[in-house]
């Protein structure tokens, strides 16, 4: 594969893609279709809840696509599936806590980066798990602080369990003390965006309220719009100043079987 450089991810359109799959395998037919469709570049997934052994790698090879992932059996996993390959690939922590390998991995090219993370959900705010994803954010900012001294642009990627605004979620008022709109989460969340960090959704659509996640739970919960917009694409600056788009794709998640969540699409350009 010819090496990624940054002139070439310019000289076209470019899409960076995430997606919570809830189970690649349970999922493989949507997402091969919408990729076969609208043909990122690059795919951020998670919670593939599958290990290494049983990935369908080959599914994505027989694409023309890489892949890089780290995965468990029946929980979480994250994989980045890209149409060059990643000249290293880094996963989980390395700051003596626990790695998180399954929930945080990141791939390197010419010229930038791509982190895909799967942030812990909290479970409830008075729970050890809830602290956990607030030290979680702080961990990835030190990381995200190492990716930043190779001075080159970093896509952040994936479903960070956050929605930062009242915008970002169906009925606010009731959310105060729900895990992924805590404030004390969104702070951190938000701390970590200062390291340079632009939310590309909401920089192209700045009132409208569309969500990418909705609960199996909640009795028509699409045609109803009642959801979360926890699912992410953040950019540095030479990202931001090329990125022309940002949606959500509402179709996927309407499909037979699908995930609980749908992808976003960031567009780049020159």
């Amino acid at each position: 594969n010819i090496i990624y450089n940054i002139e070439t991810f310019y000289k076209t359109k470019m899409k960076i893609s995430t997606f919570n799959a809830n189970s690649i395998r349970s999922r493989l037919p949507i997402i091969t279709d919408w990729m076969n469709e609208h043909q990122p570049n690059i795919l951020g997934i998670q919670e593939t809840k599958v290990q290494n052994i049983d990935f369908p790698e080959s599914t994505f090879k027989d694409m023309g696509y890489n892949v890089c992932f780290e995965g468990e059996k029946s929980y979480n996993g994250v994989a980045i599936i890209s149409k060059e390959k990643p000249l290293e690939i880094i996963s989980g922590f390395n700051d003596g806590g626990p790695q998180d390998k399954t929930r945080l991995i990141c791939a390197k090219f010419n010229n930038f980066n791509i982190v895909n993370t799967y942030i812990p959900q909290g479970r409830a705010i008075d729970h050890i798990m809830y602290k956990y994803k607030v030290s979680w954010y702080q961990r990835l900012k030190y990381f995200l602080c190492e990716c930043l001294q190779d001075n080159k642009p970093i896509a952040w990627i994936g479903d960070m369990n956050i929605a930062v605004e009242s915008i970002d979620v169906s009925n606010p008022k009731t959310k105060k003390n729900d895990p992924c709109y805590h404030v004390d989460v969104r702070e951190a969340f938000l701390d970590t965006c200062s390291l340079g960090f632009v939310d590309l959704f909401r920089k192209f659509n700045e009132d409208k309220e569309a969500y990418s996640f909705y609960d199996y739970r909640v009795k028509d919960a699409v045609t109803r719009n009642i959801g979360w917009r926890i699912d992410y694409i953040l950019t540095t600056k030479q990202l931001t100043d090329k990125c022309i788009n940002c949606e959500i794709d509402i179709e996927p998640r309407k499909k037979e079987k699908p995930s609980d969540h749908t992808f976003v699409t960031a567009t780049f350009s020159d």
